[in-house]
């Protein structure tokens, strides 16, 4: 692979920093910081960033999250190491992710709304909207993920 443009983010510095600002507001949100990187991971699975499963790996390592909940992250479904708000923050960020499949089901937004409350929903909401926009950047521009 090799990389399409060295350092983007340098070249938007103001897109940058309302990006940043943006992540600033939800990690001042209330949210855990511990569901905040299984969303970014969850999402940059379903995307395919190796820049970004690598980075929300390792921070949600460094939080104290444990292995297996990264190794079954994929299989959330189907594990019973994930509590009712992160499945529920899970199933809306796939459902946000995959959105022009799953056009956001009613199903998904009454799980998400009976464990969050409005500010939080939105705060969420807001946090998938930015890693899958840091996604596109990293998969767009072939960003390489530490070795």
């Amino acid at each position: 692979m090799t990389e399409r443009l060295h350092a983007p983010f340098k070249l938007a510095p103001d897109a940058y920093k309302g990006i940043m600002a943006i992540e600033t507001a939800v990690k001042a949100s209330g949210l855990e910081l511990s569901l905040i990187e299984l969303v970014k991971m969850r999402a940059s699975q379903i995307n395919h960033c190796a820049f970004c499963i690598h980075m929300h790996s390792t921070d949600a390592r460094k939080e104290g999250e444990s292995e297996m909940r990264l190794y079954m992250l994929d299989a959330w479904r189907e594990s019973s190491l994930y509590t009712p708000r992160e499945r529920a923050a899970l199933a809306w960020t796939e459902s946000l992710t995959l959105i022009s499949q799953t056009e956001a089901p009613d199903a998904d937004y009454e799980l998400a709304a009976k464990e969050f409350n409005d500010g939080e929903l939105v705060h969420l909401s807001f946090l998938i909207g930015t890693i899958n926009a840091w996604n596109r950047l990293a998969i767009g521009f072939r960003l390489a993920h530490p070795k």
